[in-house]
């Protein structure tokens, strides 16, 4: 019998974005070789609230910004970064010195079945596997924890917290590996400030100021959402008629492209350069090379920013 496939929220959303897209990922196992640096931010932090919330040593977390940008003498990106992740998590320390919630677990990865909603029969060729930031425990209620890295935090964006589709289907599976009801999610968000370093400002004077600026409020938020049962029930549906569609895609090697998704965000998909060239080996030589899938589910090792892999 052929294993089943490991799947991932992530996978099926860019299946439902662009199969081609997700081709090149899921099957040919491609990612670019230059990843976008506001991906290695966000994972940096992701990193640093873990190793708070686990020891709540801010002196370890520094220190772990420090190791995961090494390059920062040489690069001003890196080096901007580093002060900014350090700002950060010093005014996020201050800003929750204690917390309302007790951690029940942190970085808590599940793997769960696929389940035909007319039939309740299993998926023979897929299961959904993922990872959370966090499980918290406020009162008798249980919520996912979620850590959000934002440029901006106004009344839009925290209407968009409600179509978070991964989030909602994830705590229905954390919900059927743990054997406890979640009831809602709760949303770390932290501001990425805008400051840049001044021509005639130094080091300690840039950090003065993004000390001040980490000391408001505003850049720290936290929302909670609560889920309902018809919210599980309708994303389990979809997820399953994502699978159906999937199968036939790979039978048939039939794979179409989502020209409407290739400058999602106003910037071309990871992919965009493969695909205009038609899957070119040259291209995929000097621009792509092989990653296996799932990258969020392995453990982080913690390699420099510079070197962290593309997905």
């Amino acid at each position: 019998m052929t294993p089943r496939m490991t799947t991932t929220y992530s996978m099926w959303s860019l299946f439902r974005n662009c199969r081609k897209a997700c081709y090149w990922r899921y099957i040919r196992e491609l990612a670019p070789i230059r990843r976008d640096p506001r991906l290695g931010f966000g994972t940096l932090i992701h990193e640093c609230l873990e190793l708070w919330h686990r020891d709540r040593d801010l002196a370890a977390v520094l220190e772990h910004v420090a190791q995961r940008l090494p390059a920062r003498v040489q690069d001003d990106e890196r080096q901007r970064d580093w002060q900014l992740a350090r700002a950060m998590m010093a005014g996020y320390a201050n800003r929750y010195p204690a917390e309302e919630f007790e951690v029940l677990a942190l970085e808590h990865t599940f793997e769960g079945e696929i389940i035909n909603p007319a039939t309740r029969a299993r998926s023979r060729s897929f299961v959904l596997a993922g990872k959370v930031d966090g499980l918290v425990r406020i009162g008798d209620e249980h919520y996912v924890l979620e850590h959000k890295t934002a440029s901006s935090l106004d009344a839009d964006y925290l209407e968009r917290l409600w179509t978070d589709f991964q989030i909602t289907l994830y705590a229905y599976y954390l919900e059927q590996a743990l054997s406890v009801r979640i009831n809602g999610v709760l949303y770390n968000v932290l501001v990425k400030a805008r400051l840049k370093q001044r021509r005639t400002e130094s080091e300690a004077e840039f950090a003065e100021r993004l000390a001040a600026k980490y000391a408001q409020p505003a850049m720290f938020h936290r929302e909670m959402l609560y889920l309902s049962r018809d919210q599980f029930t309708v994303l389990r549906a979809e997820l399953w008629e994502l699978t159906q569609a999937f199968l036939d895609a790979r039978r048939r090697n039939t794979w179409y492209q989502n020209t409407a998704f290739c400058f999602h965000h106003y910037r071309p998909c990871a992919y965009f350069a493969l695909c205009r060239s038609g899957g070119s080996p040259n291209v995929i030589d000097n621009f792509y090379q092989r990653v296996p899938p799932h990258e969020e589910l392995r453990e982080q090792q913690g390699p420099s920013m510079s070197e962290a892999p593309a997905f």
